[in-house]
Order: structure tokens, then sequence, then C-alpha cells
């Protein structure tokens, strides 16, 4: 591989045959020597995105199992069901994911009764759109031993109607009772698709991803890698029922090279918003690790130098998880400590960030999609919630992501989001944050946010060649180590307009 030039962006940026900058600017041609390759994007070039919380096993599985993400009533939502049904053998299994009771006319939570009918007897599985809350037929939970003797698991909800019979709706990890018993995708089936959902994450300009997956995930991006076809970086963040096996096998944070690598553990301290299971300060919502079992977890990983990502929505999870934390300040070199979401942060817990280096990976783009959910549920703290600008100002290390599938990965959709979103909706403006900042947050922040500061989140020489180049309020490329992993086509005129360009004499 040569060298390579990047002309016609603002700033020209030329990359080695390792995928390393050489030259920014003024200094690029020449870097770049004579015999470089030259490739020309039209637009601004940003050091290339990063979404710092995505769910690239949930991308995934849209591809594989019915995706219920738009339907507008619970009626839409059922039609959909006894479509993907009539496909399946007559105990085959309904999986999917998507639906939002809140966006329906009724916002009231589905039955199994209604599953019933529509899936004509099978065992149904649907994730809620924010993953929290599963609405299940009433075969499937036969098939897991649910019934009204079953009692609630640790950190879980079994919903009950007369007589303590389940509706149908489970919870945080009374789903776990019901997914165990899940058929599982082929290899083959499960590549396909992440490669699929990987792409598509190149055509949103993105470079980089901090994903929170399983085994499953993880194992594909492991054989899709060897087959040298990962088109952006991933660092893997593993759950904490597989924490034993890192311990087992001394795996560190920062394990991998530049393309593929594992950071920390993610674990839930509570729910979400959307199902009622956010964990606050006021008693209400589900605590799915008691400060006991936290407490233990940090010292586990503290000692095994693997790092955190502790899944935290409502004020009392986020307060729990800094009363863990800080005891743990500076544990070893690389401790980078997070709290994911952070959506809801009492206003006394804000300078603590900073003060224990905690970081605050978030998604702005929720915001958009929760504010009447906050608004009607919980008024008393919009003013500290998605409190982006205030976490920033009290000087909080501040990485944003997505959350997807559960938002949309669009990384201009969260920068917009966190900025002009924010101030048009005249919903708490101050909390919003400059465009500079929330570019930060996209790149410099996030990588930081996994030990690669040195490696990406600029454009400087001796870094990779990760660049994000927009034009007009649009993504036009992605480059990814210096090579463009994708790259819009210009329209059919500007194509003719050009080959009759080269064709004049």
């Amino acid at each position: 591989m040569q060298a390579v030039l990047f002309r016609g962006c603002k700033p020209e940026v030329a990359a080695g045959p390792d995928g390393r900058i050489l030259g920014v600017g003024a200094q690029a041609r020449g870097a770049a020597g004579p015999d470089s390759e030259i490739i020309r994007l039209r637009g601004t070039a940003w050091p290339g995105l990063i979404d710092s919380h995505i769910h690239l096993e949930g991308l995934a599985d849209r591809h594989l199992t019915l995706d219920l993400t738009g339907a507008k009533s619970l009626e839409t939502a059922l039609v959909q069901v006894r479509a993907w049904s009539a496909r399946l053998p007559r105990d085959g299994w309904v999986t999917g994911s998507g639906w939002y009771n809140d966006a329906w006319p009724d916002p009231a939570f589905p039955s199994r009764q209604h599953l019933d009918k529509a899936a004509g007897g099978r065992p149904v599985f649907l994730r809620r759109k924010d993953g929290h809350s599963a609405w299940v037929s009433s075969a499937a939970l036969r098939r897991a031993g649910i019934d009204r003797h079953t009692d609630n698991p640790p950190g879980g909800v079994i919903d009950r109607a007369a007589r303590k019979e389940p509706t149908g709706i489970l919870r945080e990890t009374a789903m776990d009772l019901v997914a165990a018993r899940l058929p599982s995708a082929t290899e083959s089936d499960l590549d396909a698709a992440m490669s699929k959902a990987l792409a598509a994450l190149t055509r949103l300009g993105l470079t980089s991803v901090h994903s929170m997956d399983g085994a499953p995930g993880f194992s594909s991006l492991q054989r899709l890698h060897s087959r040298g076809r990962l088109p952006l970086r991933v660092t893997y963040n593993l759950p904490l029922a597989d924490l034993h096996h890192a311990e087992r096998m001394g795996v560190r944070s920062g394990w991998g090279d530049a393309w593929l690598r594992i950071w920390g553990v993610k674990a839930f301290l509570d729910g979400s918003l959307g199902s009622r299971t956010a964990e606050m300060l006021d008693g209400s919502g589900t605590a799915r690790l008691t400060q006991s079992e936290l407490v233990e977890m940090l010292d586990r990983c503290a000692h095994a130098q693997m790092n955190v990502c502790l899944h935290a929505i409502g004020d009392g999870a986020v307060q729990r998880a800094l009363d863990a934390l800080a005891p743990k300040h500076g544990a070893w070199r690389l401790w980078r400590p997070r709290i994911e979401h952070a959506q809801c942060v009492d206003p006394t817990d804000m300078p603590r960030f900073a003060r224990i280096g905690v970081v605050a990976s978030m998604q702005p783009i929720h915001a958009v999609a929760d504010r009447e959910l906050a608004d009607r549920y919980w008024p008393q703290l919009t003013t500290n919630a998605y409190a982006w600008g205030a976490l920033e100002r009290a000087g909080a290390q501040v990485a944003f992501g997505s959350d997807a599938p559960v938002e949309s990965a669009d990384p201009l959709l969260g920068i917009d989001a966190a900025t002009s979103w924010r101030r048009r909706a005249r919903w708490h403006p101050e909390l919003a944050v400059s465009r500079t900042a929330a570019l930060r947050a996209y790149t410099a922040a996030a990588a930081y946010a996994v030990g690669m500061e040195n490696d990406v989140g600029g454009l400087h020489p001796g870094m990779l060649c990760d660049m994000t180049v927009v034009d007009d309020g649009q993504v036009v490329a992605t480059v990814v180590g210096g090579r463009v992993s994708w790259r819009r086509k210009p329209p059919a005129a500007s194509r003719r307009s050009a080959a009759g360009a080269r064709s004049r004499p």
C-alpha cells in the first residue's frame, strides 16, 4: 500500500502505508510525496466520528427477526406479528423488537392475549424499543415455566393481572427467564447480518464504535476481522456475566488491535424511563444490582485491570454508581470508569464526575425521543435530565453515542440533538452544548473513554487516518486507516458533467 493524499477536502490529509497520518493541511502534499495515490474528496474533513455506546448484535438482529420499529399503534404491531408468524412452523418462535407503546394512541402496555391470537398460539418474545421490557405470549410463558406462582427474579418484575396471573410483560432480568430459551441464529446468518449492520454505520460516517454486546456478537466480529471484513473499528465491552472468563484468562483493558479490542465490563444498575424501571432518588424504579454487588464488581474489575461501563439512567442509580466509584479513584493507570446514559443526575452529583474521574457516556438523541415521556412522568427532574451542558460545565468528560438500535445511529442527528434541537425545542436550552463541544464528544472524548486518544479522535501526524467528510450537512465519505470505507456517489447529472469535462480536449 502506497501513501495516500486526500485532496479537495479541508484540510487535506496525507496517510502513509501503515494507515497513519503523515501530514495535514499545508504539509499534506509534501508529506505524501510525488508517487502517492490521490483521492479527491469534497467537503470538510472531521476527525473520524465515534459512537461511544452501540449494540451491534442488536443492529444485526434487526436483519434476522421481526422489527416493530415505527409501529404507530397496537393494531399495527399485531398486523406485523400476524404476517411474520404466517411464515413460521406452528411451533416456531416469533422473535423481534422495537415496539414502543408510548407512541401508540393508547400507551398502556399490551398483553399476552393480544399475541396469542395474532401469532396463532406460537411462542412470542418481543423486546420493547428500549430493551428493558419484553412482550411475550402465553406459549412463551409456558415454555419458560412462568405462572402465577413464579416469583420475581432479583432485579426483575413479572407484571401481574388478577389472581397474580402474568400479563405477558416482563421487565429487566425477568426477560431472561424466556430469553434463555430462544433459538440462536447460525454463525453464517449472524455474520451476514452483522456485515450489513456495520456497512450501514460507515454510510453514517462512523469510523469507530464502542459495542455493548454478548459473546455471540463478539464471536461474529472476530470471524469478520479474521477475514479482513471490518469496515470500522470496534471496541467491545463484555457483559458482567462474562467477567469471570476475562479474569480466568487474564484479559486486560486494551487487549486486541486497532480494529477489534476489549475494554470494559458492562453492568446494569437500573432499567429505563420508558419501561418505568429507572431507579430514582424518590424510591421508584428497579435496582438490578445491589450496592454490595456493585462494590464487589468494581473490586474485581480493578484487580483484573478491566474498566467498567455502568448503565445508570435514574438519578438514584447514578448516585449509587458515583458512591461506589469514589473509593476507586485512580485504581490503575488506565482506570477510566464510565456511567452509561446518566439521563437523570442530581445537581449535587454533577461535580463528582470530574472529581472522581468518571466519563459521562451519553446519547443526545434519547432526549428527542423521551422529551414527552419525561415531562409527563418526571417533570420535576427535566431541569437536570439529559444535562450535557451542565455536566460539561462541571468538568466532566462527556462522550456521545446513540444506543442504537434503541435510537438512530446517525451521529449528525446526535450532534443536532445536543445543540440546535435543544434550543429549537425550547426544552431547557441551557443544557445544550456548542457544536464544537458536541463534535469533541463524538471524537476526542470518545477516544479517551476507551484509552485510544493517541490513535483516534483527531487529525494529527502519527494518528490513525480516520476521517468523516461532511459537505452541505451530509456525510459524503468515511475513511478508516487511510482507506475509503464508504463514499457517496455523486448525482447522475454531476457524473455526466464530470465525464464531459474529462472528454474535452
